[in-house]
C-alpha cells in the first residue's frame, strides 16, 4: 500500500480529477467567466510571490543566460516545427487533424505552467520566467510568419488585435506582478520566505485553475463531440510521442550546452511546451470560423498532456534537488 501511495503523484491525481470533473461539469457562462477570473487572479498571485522570493542578483542572473534562451527559442520555433513537418506526413494520422498537429508546433511556449513547474522542480526561476515571457511574446509575431511560411492558409485577418491581446496579457498578468512584487520585496521578502509551503500550494492551485478553465472551454465547444474515440486516440498517441521526442531533445540539448542543473530544467519546461492561449486567438485570426474547431483540437489534447506529463517531472525533479541538498550524515 505504501509502495501504491508513492507510485501515485497526489498532483497527477488533481490533474486527472480537474480534466474530469471539466469533462462532467464545465463552466458555463457566467461560472465561465468566474472560473477564467480566478485562474487570472491565480496566476497574478503566483508571480506577485515569484517577484517577492527573487532577489535581484538572481533576476540579473537569469537575463544573462543567453544560452539557455537561444536553446528555448531554437527548440520553441525551429526544432519543434521540424517535428511538425515530419509529423504531418504520417499517413495514420487523419487528414483533417494535420493541419493542427503541424498548427501546435509553430506555437509559441505557454508562460503561466513554464515558470510553475520550474519553481516546483527547483530551478532557475528567474531565467524561466525571461525565456517563457520573451517567447511568448517573440511568437505573436513569429507564429504568424511561419503559419504563412509551412501551412496552406486560407481566409484572412491581420495580427494587430492579437498582438494587441497577448502583449497586455502578458505584461498585466505576468510581468507587472513579478515587478510590483520584487519592488516589494524590502517588505514582504522575509514573509514569503518563511512560507514556502504557501508558494508551492499557490503554484499548483494555478495550474489547476488553468486546466479547468482551459478544458471546461473545450468542453462547452463540443470537444467530445467532434472526434471519435479512434482519432481521440491516434492524437493522443501522438501527442505522447512528440512531447516525448522534446522532453529527450531538451535534455540532450542542455547537456550539450553544458548548462547548470537549474538551467537545463528552464529548457526542457519552456522549450517543451505550447500555449493553448496564444494558440486560440492566433487560429481565430489567422484561419476560417469552420476550421478553427479541427485546427485547436490537438493543441487542446496536447495542452492537457504536457501538463500532466511536466507534472511528474517536474515533482521527480524537486524531489532529487531536496534529497541533494540535504547534509551528508556524520560519521
Amino acid at each position: 500500500m505504501n509502495r501504491l501511495r508513492q507510485a501515485l503523484d497526489p498532483f497527477l491525481l488533481l490533474l486527472v480529477a480537474t480534466v474530469a470533473l471539466a469533462s462532467v461539469l464545465p463552466a458555463r457562462g457566467r461560472g465561465a467567466d468566474i472560473a477564467g477570473a480566478v485562474a487570472d487572479a491565480g496566476i497574478v498571485l503566483l508571480f506577485f510571490l515569484h517577484g517577492a522570493k527573487l532577489s535581484r542578483e538572481a533576476i540579473w542572473s537569469g537575463a544573462r543566460a543567453w544560452k539557455l534562451h537561444l536553446g528555448t527559442l531554437g527548440t520553441t520555433f525551429l526544432a519543434f516545427p521540424i517535428l511538425g513537418l515530419i509529423v504531418a506526413r504520417f499517413g495514420f494520422v487523419p487528414a483533417d487533424m494535420r493541419a493542427g498537429l503541424l498548427f501546435l508546433t509553430l506555437l509559441p511556449s505557454t508562460v503561466q505552467s513554464s515558470i510553475a513547474f520550474t519553481a516546483i522542480a527547483r530551478g532557475n526561476v528567474a531565467a524561466a520566467v525571461v525565456s517563457a515571457s520573451f517567447s511568448n511574446l517573440l511568437g505573436i509575431f513569429l507564429t504568424p510568419l511561419l503559419v504563412a511560411l509551412l501551412m496552406q492558409r486560407s481566409g484572412g485577418g491581420g495580427g494587430s488585435l492579437v498582438s494587441l491581446a497577448s502583449i497586455e496579457g502578458i505584461v498585466l498578468q505576468l510581468l507587472l506582478p513579478f515587478v510590483v512584487g520584487h519592488l516589494m520585496r524590502p517588505w514582504i521578502g522575509g514573509f514569503v520566505a518563511r512560507h514556502k509551503a504557501m508558494l508551492g500550494r499557490v503554484d499548483r492551485g494555478s495550474i489547476l485553475l488553468v486546466v479547468y478553465a482551459a478544458f471546461s472551454a473545450a468542453v462547452v465547444e463540443g470537444l467530445w463531440s467532434t472526434i471519435s474515440s479512434h482519432e481521440l486516440l491516434v492524437l493522443a498517441g501522438v501527442g505522447i510521442a512528440m512531447l516525448a521526442v522534446i522532453l529527450l531533445f531538451t535534455l540532450a540539448l542542455g547537456r550539450m550546452l553544458g548548462l547548470s542543473r537549474e538551467d537545463a530544467i528552464v529548457l526542457q519546461f519552456c522549450g517543451s511546451k505550447k500555449s493553448l492561449a496564444s494558440g486560440v486567438p492566433i487560429a481565430g485570426v489567422l484561419f476560417p470560423a469552420s476550421a478553427v474547431g479541427p485546427i485547436l483540437l490537438p493543441i487542446m489534447i496536447f495542452h492537457q498532456i504536457q501538463l500532466m506529463a511536466c507534472a511528474l517531472l517536474a515533482r521527480r525533479y524537486g524531489a532529487q534537488a531536496l534529497v541533494e541538498a540535504k547534509p551528508a550524515p556524520a560519521e
